[in-house]
């Protein structure tokens, strides 16, 4: 129990009760805010404002400041109190418990008394409680029993019929406490409902964060094979070039080892025959000479010319640096079955599905917010609003395709089944099951699948978007162009159906497919 001095201290000076949202004068003296406006609207037009507690002088009306701590302390105490047992006003030799409080009395009564109690309308029972105060009208003492709508009070029935209040929507107490408790449970409905949402949410990123390990020494192993594999490819086209290569040495070097051998051979020959026309030229007897002189050594002069035109074979490096091209053509060749990518300029809009408020270019690249309708003929196919498809749809492929974004307007860009609804709410990219989808809304980028839609910590930075699918490997990825690639989300699923590009622009915005001339590594 709160002990008198610290109730004392918790005293309002004007109205004797527990303080109840007190403020603070200038001086340093603390009231109820409603008994200090009270007391200071009588002072109005008068030479100046007064505190009633120390008469301390203001010029000027004060401005109040709220105690918290003083409100706080109050409150405590106030509670306290509310939790001790309160006993029957009329048992006065022996105390018994009390089951009601009667606010027009201000007396609590037991069961045996509060048959005996007035049953009048005014004499309203409640609880058992020791505050009154806050129960009765500050202005009329009289029990609250009524609630403006209007101004947020609860209202006496002198405050009802006074100028204030005249012609508000007033309700009894008990009226407007059950509406108001029905708001909240409906508005409590939707927090729990959000809080469920946020907590799944947290439960699937909580596994998505436990599969990343594992999908990454996934990605780690496969890469690493492929890189083996290549090295593997690598050394073996080096050992079948360095091969080459020895073989064209030994071949090059037999033959010019004949072709000098050859020439070894003729060289002695041909110096036989010098030392020959050398020993006739010495005779110096003509009869001896003529005698002797039986050859005219013209065949010597005739003979193995072929040798001095034969070119030393050589080694035919274009024939080895052909071989190692087309050994690593060969190896990027199997690279490109698994690593090239669709040529996004095979991308195609298809009007049959383009709504009537958006514009397609005459080379089906480009789609715009449009405000004139474009009269095109309904059919099954046509979206309603703000969307269109693309000519053709993926599957067991893995590609990527850019857009390049307006700086206005609003647009989303993703993939869908064609099996998609064309009109209503489950027609948008990414309120269903059949498409996923990024968007920019205000400069704020967001993804969206299923009808759940999550707001994305990175801010727009680029006009340029990458698409990329891998769907074998049900991935589905956002990223932004800039000087590099920045990655925005990855959607991880399994892909039942082709799939198809979809934009979807308003609010003035465009969206422009971007080509490009040659397939692309990526």
């Amino acid at each position: 129990m709160a002990s008198a001095d610290l109730k004392d201290e918790l005293t309002c000076s004007i109205c004797l009760n527990l303080y109840t949202d007190p403020v603070t004068l200038h001086c340093g003296h603390n009231f109820c805010r409603e008994c200090i406006e009270n007391v200071l609207d009588t002072q109005n037009g008068s030479a100046a404002y007064t505190c009633p507690q120390c008469r301390a002088e203001f010029p000027e009306r004060p401005v109040l400041q709220r105690n918290t701590t003083l409100r706080n302390i109050a409150g405590h105490v106030l509670s306290q109190e509310e939790q001790e047992e309160i006993f029957c006003t009329y048992c006065v030799h022996t105390p018994v418990v009390a089951s009601k409080t009667c606010l027009w009395c201000e007396a609590s009564v037991c069961d045996l008394h509060l048959m005996a109690h007035n049953k009048s309308l005014q004499h309203v029972l409640i609880p058992p409680t020791k505050s009154f105060r806050n129960r009765k009208c500050s202005r009329h003492k009289t029990v609250l029993m009524y609630y403006c709508t209007e101004d947020a009070e609860c209202l006496c029935v002198s405050c009802c019929l006074g100028d204030k209040h005249r012609g508000h929507q007033v309700e009894l107490l008990n009226e407007a406490s059950n509406q108001k408790k029905t708001k909240l449970r409906t508005i409590q409905g939707h927090i729990i409902k959000e809080k469920d949402d946020n907590e799944k949410r947290i439960h699937d990123l909580r596994d998505h964060l436990r599969q990343i390990p594992e999908k990454a020494a996934g990605i780690v192993e496969r890469v690493t094979a492929k890189f083996r594999e290549i090295r593997m490819k690598v050394d073996d086209l080096e050992n079948h070039v360095l091969k080459e290569i020895s073989k064209q040495q030994e071949q090059v070097s037999l033959s010019v080892s004949d072709l000098i051998q050859q020439l070894e051979s003729k060289k002695h020959n041909l110096s036989r025959e010098i030392s020959t026309i050398e020993d006739l030229c010495q005779m110096m007897d003509p009869l001896l000479y003529l005698q002797a002189d039986r050859r005219d050594f013209t065949d010597v002069m005739d003979g193995d010319n072929y040798l001095k035109e034969t070119e030393a074979a050589d080694l035919s490096e274009d024939l080895i640096i052909n071989t190692q091209t087309s050994g690593l053509m060969n190896i990027m060749s199997g690279l490109q079955k698994g690593y090239y990518v669709q040529e996004a300029s095979g991308i195609l809009l298809d009007v049959n599905t383009a709504s009537n408020d958006v514009h397609i270019s005459d080379d089906l690249k480009t789609v715009s917010c449009s405000k004139t309708k474009q009269g095109r003929l309904e059919n099954p196919e046509r979206f309603e609003y703000g969307r269109v498809l693309s000519l053709k749809g993926f599957s067991d492929i893995r590609l990527y395709w850019d857009v390049e974004v307006s700086k206005e307007g609003a647009w989303r860009v993703g993939m869908t089944y064609q099996s998609i609804e064309r009109k209503g709410e489950c027609s948008l990219i990414g309120n269903n099951k059949n498409s996923w989808s990024l968007r920019n809304f205000q400069n704020q980028y967001s993804i969206r699948h299923d009808g759940k839609e999550f707001k994305l910590s990175v801010q727009p930075s680029s006009h340029k978007v990458r698409i990329y699918l891998d769907y074998m490997a049900g991935l589905l990825s956002f990223y932004e162009l800039s000087n590099s690639v920045k990655h925005l989300y990855t959607y991880n699923t399994r892909f039942t159906e082709p799939v198809y590009p979809v934009i979807h622009v308003w609010d003035n915005a465009w969206m422009r497919v971007l080509n490009y001339d040659n397939l692309n590594i990526w």
